[in-house]
Order: C-alpha cells, then sequence, then structure tokens
C-alpha cells in the first residue's frame, strides 16, 4: 500500500512554480460563499499551485455550498471559523433543488490539502447541527440534510486538523479517491438536549489506498463507514465516542454489484458506542428493485480489525445479512430472496474491554451480552474469525454470543451457538 508524502510534494510543487496565495473575502452579515465561487471561476491561477485562505480571526458566513473547479497543487486552509446558515427552511430548499453539487463543500484534482488550523481557538466550523437535531423531532426535517465535505475524484489528498462542531449529518466523504491521508481531525456532534445526532457519520470511505489515523470523533452514528468501491483502507490510532463504530457497508443496495477488500483496523478505541465493529449488507427483499440482483456478485474480502478497545460498546462484533434501511420501512418477513454477497477472510483478533449490557443491542433474540453476532446465510460465507477476544460485561454476567453454525464453514475462533463465549483453539 502506498500513501505518499504530500506535504513534502506540495513544497517540492512550490519550488518549481509561482505559489499564490489568495485570502477569501468576507463582508459581515452576509453570505461569503458568493464571492469565493466568482473568485475561483475567474482567476485560473488559484486552481494551480495556490493556498485559498480562510483567515485567522474572521468568522465566515457559508450559508450556500461551494464546489471548488478541479485543483492540482492546492492548499484550502482553513485558518479562520466558518459557520453554516442557521435556518433550516431555506437550507432544505437549497439542498432539495437540483442544482444542489450533494455537499456542502466538494473539492476533486491532484495533490489537493484540506488543512485546519492548529490554534484551538481557531479552524472550527460550525452548522448548527443542534438546530436541526431538535427540529428532526418533526418528520419535515428529516430530509434534505446537508452533507459535510466531499473529496470527488482526488488523487493525492489530504484532510488535517479540520475540527467540525455539530454537524448536521454525514461529516467527510472520501469517494473514487486514491491516496488520501485523513488524520489529526476532530468531529464533535454531540447534543446537548434529548434529541439524537443522527446520521452524523464521521468518515464515509470509497476508494483506494486510504490512510485514517489519530482522529478523535464523539458522534451518533458510524465512526467509519466503507461503501462500494473500496479497497486497502486502513483506519487506526483513534477514537470514537457514542455512535455505531466502524462499519462496512450497507452493500447490496438496489441490487447494486459492490467490491470492497483489503479494509484493515488497528489501534482503535471505541467507548459508549452501540456497535464495535460491524458489517451489515442488505436484504435482497428491501425494495422491489432488488429482486433483478445476481445472487454471489458483491464479495466482501480480506478485512481485518485488530487490537480494538472497548469502553462500554453495547455490541462489539456484528456481521448481518438481514440490514435493511429503516426509512424505507419495515424489516422485511419474506425470507425467500437470499442475499447477493460474499463473504470471505474476515478476521477480528486482539479486542478487549466492556460490554454495556445493562440494556439490549438491538438485535432481535439476543441477551444484550453478545460479544460477537454473526447473522449469515447458508453457503456465503467463508474464513471468518475471530480470536484473542478478552471482554466482559459491566454487570458481570457472562459473555454471550449468536452464531448458526450451518452458515458457517470453518471453526469461527468460538463456539457456533447461540450461548456462552467458550473459544476453540483458532480462537486463543
Amino acid at each position: 500500500m502506498r500513501f505518499l508524502h504530500l506535504i513534502s510534494a506540495l513544497c517540492s510543487a512550490s519550488l518549481a512554480a509561482a505559489w499564490t496565495t489568495y485570502v477569501v473575502p468576507h463582508s459581515p452579515g452576509n453570505d461569503d460563499t458568493p464571492a469565493l465561487a466568482a473568485a475561483l471561476a475567474a482567476n485560473k491561477s488559484l486552481l494551480t499551485d495556490a493556498t485559498i485562505l480562510f483567515q485567522k480571526g474572521i468568522t465566515y458566513n457559508i450559508s450556500t455550498p461551494i464546489s471548488f473547479p478541479k485543483l492540482q497543487n492546492v492548499v484550502v486552509s482553513i485558518e479562520g471559523n466558518i459557520t453554516y446558515a442557521a435556518d433550516i427552511k431555506k437550507t432544505q430548499a437549497i439542498v432539495k433543488s437540483s442544482s444542489f453539487p450533494g455537499h456542502w463543500f466538494t473539492f476533486s484534482g491532484t495533490n489537493v490539502t484540506l488543512a485546519g488550523s492548529q490554534d484551538p481557538n481557531w479552524g472550527w466550523v460550525n452548522a448548527n447541527g443542534q438546530k436541526w437535531w431538535d427540529a428532526m423531532q418533526k418528520v419535515s426535517s428529516r430530509v434534505n440534510r446537508p452533507h459535510g465535505w466531499a473529496f470527488k475524484g482526488v488523487t493525492n489528498g489530504e484532510i488535517v486538523n479540520m475540527k467540525l462542531w455539530q454537524p448536521v449529518a454525514w461529516s467527510f466523504s472520501v469517494s473514487g479517491s486514491d491516496n488520501v491521508h485523513i488524520h489529526n481531525n476532530t468531529i464533535i456532534a454531540v447534543s446537548y438536549s434529548s434529541s439524537s445526532p443522527s446520521n452524523t457519520d464521521a468518515f464515509d470511505a470509497g476508494g483506494t489506498n486510504l490512510l485514517f489515523e489519530n482522529n478523535v470523533v464523539y458522534n451518533g452514528d458510524d465512526c467509519l463507514a466503507v461503501g462500494s468501491p473500496a479497497s486497502n483502507i486502513v483506519f487506526r490510532n483513534s477514537y470514537c465516542n457514542g455512535g455505531h463504530g466502524l462499519s462496512v457497508g450497507s452493500l447490496g443496495k438496489g441490487g447494486a454489484v459492490a467490491d470492497v477488500q483489503n479494509i484493515l483496523r488497528i489501534r482503535f478505541t471505541g467507548q459508549g458506542s452501540r456497535v464495535g465493529p460491524e458489517v451489515k449488507e442488505l436484504l435482497k427483499s428491501t425494495i422491489i428493485e432488488c429482486l433483478l440482483d445476481i445472487s454471489d456478485r458483491i464479495p466482501l474480502f480480506s478485512i481485518t480489525w485488530s487490537n480494538i478497545t472497548l469502553k462500554k460498546v453495547k455490541l462489539p462484533i456484528y456481521v448481518t445479512q438481514h440490514y435493511w434501511d429503516q426509512n424505507v420501512g419495515k424489516e422485511p418477513t419474506n425470507s425467500s430472496y437470499q442475499t447477493s454477497t460474499s463473504i470471505d477472510t474476515i478476521t477480528f483478533q486482539n479486542f478487549q474491554g466492556t460490554i454495556d449490557d445493562s440494556k439490549g443491542n438491538g438485535v432481535t433474540g439476543s441477551t444484550g451480552k453478545e460479544v460477537v453476532v454473526f447473522d449469515l446465510f447458508q453457503g456465503t460465507a467463508k474464513s471468518l474469525l475471530a480470536k484473542t477476544i478478552s471482554t466482559t460485561t459491566v454487570s458481570g454476567s457472562n459473555v454471550m454470543v449468536m452464531c448458526d453454525p450451518s452458515t458457517v464453514s470453518n471453526d469461527v475462533g468460538f463456539k457456533c451457538w447461540d450461548g456462552l463465549y467458550e473459544p476453540t483453539a483458532a480462537g486463543a
């Protein structure tokens, strides 16, 4: 796996050509997006060998989305603070519009760096998420929520030192990109009322050669969600609190052919999460068009979770092929449709910590004390292994597992049944 030294590459580029620094203009009380968009359209010099600077000491109003033209050797430096518009209805109208680019900030190109301030008081992006979470008690406020930051088709990129405060939902997306380093970022999606910060995914990963490390996340959904296609993804040395942990999927939605392989997570701490590592795949009968799926065309191959520390996590390891989109409807009951996902060589190793068994974990038929749940179709999974698992429940009760032995073809590292966790020789 290759991860370039991007900063060195950018410095070398600056010596070879004149470097332009552009300070983003600010108009107090007004939307700063139009002036920035106009400058990017009018000055091609800003798109190559340049720094686009949000200046320290200024709080910018990015009240409408900005889609940067294709960049080459460009640093977007967030030294000042940024706020989104606080008007929910106006923002929803923007997101609903056919001209909405999909994210509030969108980047593409080669050698692109998005860098926040190292000053703890500056470089914060406030999306006014609390207003949305409180308003989401009404169904009308659950739709047309803005996604945050997107690297789309970036080759050789970096996202570093970004600080997000109360993002509405879905913070960073890296899709169709290659060789991107995402590190030392902070995301705080914590609600200060009884409202849940729903769908506040931290990182959505799709592409090749992506390295996530030294990130700190407090949120209410996936810390990392790997979509398709994806290969050579590393997530390490990071801390996630309150959400769903690390997920692969959901895959196979709408009958799509997915390809996810070579995913590695090491030295990760999850605290207060519902789920630790989670692999979820959509049941083929979720929506009607899924009936057109072709079986066995979605490979999920070579994924490793290693050195995971758990602190009061409700469900540490969860692999399911019965995941459905709760926003579409109730859980499918038609068992005649099979999943189109095949699972091969997934390893969970060196897990330690505590399971929060004070309430249920949301899995039908479980005790709430499970360290592993394998919820699979017959004939679709091989080489699943959970080894060196050392966990206890908060209550002191015995640790349990859920596993149907008819659905696995190998020693999975523990006695495969619905009962006590009993490691085997392969899992010791």
